[in-house]
């Protein structure tokens, strides 16, 4: 059977959606192209650039009639890097764009048409919003760049300035570059294993303004590293906390497995709400604290809870949610399978004074039903897994303890339909939707589900 369109076909297209990379779907005769840069609502010329049996590629050629969101991108190599694929879009369209997507991800995959999906909660300022950034530093034609990879590669998009991470990041991803060469720090190299400096992490408390900087290194001893340390506090003469990654590994990972404080604390502090969490160089700590608390404020309103029930909190991380959760709980049980990440939610409640707290590691398929046989039953069940959503037998432990309430946090609108779909056919009844806009610029898109159990 011959294909609608052939490489090299200039067409005009109807561009009907995007995909979750950010590019333009267009459809003929059913056929779908996708399209880089192209917007929904729009009309284009675009040139057929690869067929495939099911699906093409082609390269957008000139936008006959622009969707009424298009803006021009302020950030110069929004066309190299791929930190952001919406600039283009205004945050207006952004946010009725990631909208529709999760209430498409529940018609089309979890077959929950009728599912209330509330308009997304976004920010009133969608820029700069990360406080966390990583840069890889390389050599292109003898020259030290800095900046981020470009998509679908690990060629480095050259930049003095990324418009949604701190300032400070900014200034030491500028100012580094300069430093690099006289200091006699050279960039790694992927391809040779060769150069000592890998990446240079920045960390920045939102509410505390205390800044980490972490240099990430392929070995554990530099004779530059006390030169690179006053570099650093020259550059940066606010921050609170140098510390030395060391990963000798070949490998694209960015983090090694041994930290070293070269100077100044071995963390940093930050507080969500009037929640204080401590920050070590590899903690898990979401990126964007603003739109964390309007997160964790949902799931919290979502739970409902009196002061007399006891929740459990899947997925806990480093205590995140589960400490918002404590101070309207009777008693908060958590689980995560990261050893380092419960030592990290035990310290974070010590901090915050909070005794009805309990944390273990393990699987939660494993440790809640052993919880259930010890009697430790669950009025709420919190869950906020990875994109690759609930583990199946999660899910069945659900089904068959039966919390009353299930609140449900996701990264990820198609994992969250498919598992919502499981719980609906087992007995619970998904009451609404709350997306919330984690990651401005970017198609991704965090939503909070509430569930209650059919009486």
């Amino acid at each position: 059977m011959s294909l609608p369109v052939q490489k090299n076909d200039r067409i005009t297209v109807h561009i009907e959606d995007l995909t979750h990379d950010g590019a333009g779907v267009a459809k003929v005769n059913g056929y779908p192209l996708f399209i880089v840069g192209a917007l929904p609502g729009e009309m284009a010329e675009v040139h057929v650039l690869k067929t495939l049996k099911s699906y093409g590629f082609a390269k957008l050629i000139e936008v006959i009639k622009p969707s009424e969101h298009r803006v021009a991108p302020p950030c110069h190599v929004f066309d190299q890097c791929g930190g952001c694929q919406v600039q283009h879009l205004s945050y207006e369209g952004q946010l009725l764009w990631k909208q529709q997507m999760v209430k498409n991800a529940m018609t089309r995959i979890g077959k929950l048409p009728d599912v209330p999906v509330l308009p997304v909660k976004g920010m009133d300022n969608p820029w700069r919003y990360r406080n966390k950034s990583q840069i890889p530093f390389g050599l292109q034609d003898g020259r030290v760049v800095g900046g981020f990879y470009q998509t679908r590669s690990h060629e480095i998009a050259d930049t003095d300035i990324c418009i949604i991470q701190t300032e400070e990041a900014d200034d030491i991803l500028r100012e580094l570059k300069k430093e690099l060469g006289n200091l006699g720090i050279m960039p790694y190299d992927e391809k040779s294993h060769q150069g000592m400096l890998r990446h240079v992490v920045v960390r920045k408390g939102r509410a505390t303004g205390e800044i980490m900087v972490v240099l990430i290194t392929k070995k554990k001893k530099f004779k530059e590293k006390d030169e690179a340390v006053a570099a650093i506090k020259r550059i940066l003469p606010q921050v609170t906390s140098i510390v030395q990654n060391v990963n000798e590994e070949k490998t694209n990972v960015i983090f090694g497995d041994k930290t070293i404080t070269l100077w100044g604390k071995d963390v940093i502090e930050d507080l969500i709400g009037d929640v204080r969490f401590e920050i070590s160089a590899r903690s898990f700590y979401q990126v964007n604290p603003e739109q964390t608390e309007v997160l964790y404020q949902q799931a919290l309103d979502y739970a409902q809870l009196t002061g007399g029930e006891t929740v459990i909190d899947a997925y806990c991380g480093i205590g995140t949610i589960s400490l918002f959760l404590a101070k309207q709980a009777k008693q908060v049980l958590g689980v995560e399978i990261v050893p380092q990440a419960i030592e990290d939610a035990k310290r974070n409640a010590e901090i915050n004074g909070f005794t009805n707290t309990y944390f273990e590691a393990g699987p939660a398929e494993v440790v809640i039903p052993n919880w259930y046989k010890e009697g430790k039953t669950a009025d709420v069940l919190v869950v906020d897994p990875p994109r690759k959503g609930c583990d199946e037998a999660l899910l069945q432990t659900i089904l068959e303890q039966k919390p009353k309430r299930v609140v449900y946090v996701s990264c990820n609108p198609g994992t969250l339909a498919r598992d919502l779909r499981i719980l609906e056919d087992g007995g619970y009844v998904t009451q609404e939707v709350q997306p919330v806009d984690m990651f401005p610029q970017t198609t991704h898109c965090e939503a909070v589900a509430w569930l209650e159990l059919k009486k």
